[in-house]
């Protein structure tokens, strides 16, 4: 896609671009920060510091709200499967990034499965999702999820009509079949614009660090972008149910959306704080007959730094 074509300001593009890449390297660095301050010294150029700071500050927050929901599913034997799907590039993985950032990942679990293989393609459609879902204290964050057939199997024809009528029919009764057996189970549509679907698909193919993330079918989801729109539409009207209602997470702005999606997730279930004993440390046991071994020089990494 040459780039010169893509947007008739090249000039103010590529500066948005530029400045897109340098914020995501920069949150990376700053999110490992012990002390947890923004640097001001080392903001990138164009900034709002002011709004970056409070974009942080509000981030630790609902992140140190995530730990207590943590405790509590894990304490009251909960069990809780959070599905995330969107177009390519709406800013899925990245809020679930910042969901599971602090967590236990024994306790907070990532789904994100490939596409099926042959064996898997002969079973009941949601049997290989099934065996990913949690026991008692357990969450699962499904990074994409049953909704494939709704979404990319039906607009690549990679299912056919009966099927894709098949799993309208079933998955309401999965779902509900679910929160019947004590599963809380929340669903989000990252939505994002044509235009900036566009500018992030750009960003990855200038981005030597991203590029990883662009398959053909990317590219090709791009191209049928009415199709998918149309196949959404079907998916909400079809699977919007009480016991497992869409929730639309307005994801033109990433960092807004991680934000929100956060907030309103820990809306969702009535956790509570989890008391915890006391830690001591305890004292390390000192035996006079042990010598501590040398290593050999030459096992040791090179301290190049």
């Amino acid at each position: 896609m040459p780039l010169q074509n893509a947007h008739p300001d090249h000039e103010e593009l590529m500066q948005r671009i530029a400045r897109d890449l340098v914020d995501s390297y920069d949150e990376e660095l700053e999110l490992e920060i012990e002390d947890r301050n923004v640097d001001e010294d080392g903001a990138p150029v164009g900034v709002d510091k002011a709004a970056r700071a409070a974009y942080f500050r509000e981030l630790f927050r609902l992140q140190g709200e995530l730990v207590k929901l943590q405790d509590w599913v894990q304490h009251s034997k909960q069990k809780v499967v959070i599905l995330f799907e969107g177009r390519d590039a709406a800013g899925k993985g990245g809020v679930i990034k910042r969901i599971t950032q602090r967590l236990n990942p024994r306790v907070a679990r990532v789904a994100a499965l490939p596409a099926p293989n042959d064996r898997e393609r002969t079973q009941w459609y949601f049997q290989r999702y099934v065996a990913h879902l949690p026991a008692a204290g357990e969450m699962v964050l499904f990074d994409r999820s049953w909704y494939n057939r709704a979404g990319v199997e039906r607009v690549m024809g990679f299912c056919s009509d009966d099927e894709y009528e098949e799993f309208f029919r079933s998955v309401p009764e999965f779902e509900k079949m679910l929160v019947r057996s004590g599963i809380t189970l929340i669903k989000y549509w990252f939505s994002i614009t044509d235009d900036e679907q566009h500018l992030r698909f750009l960003g990855r193919i200038h981005d030597p660090l991203k590029q990883w993330k662009l398959s053909p079918m990317d590219l090709e989801s791009r191209r049928r972008w009415e199709e998918y729109t149309k196949a959404k539409e079907t998916m909400l009207e079809r699977t919007h149910i009480p016991e497992a209602p869409w929730w639309v997470v307005q994801a033109v702005d990433k960092k807004k959306a991680r934000l929100n999606c956060i907030a309103h997730l820990l809306d969702q279930l009535p956790y509570h704080d989890v008391m915890h004993a006391a830690v001591d440390l305890p004292a390390r046991m000192r035996n006079p007959d042990y010598l501590r071994q040398p290593v050999p020089a030459n096992m040791y990494v090179p301290e190049r730094y």
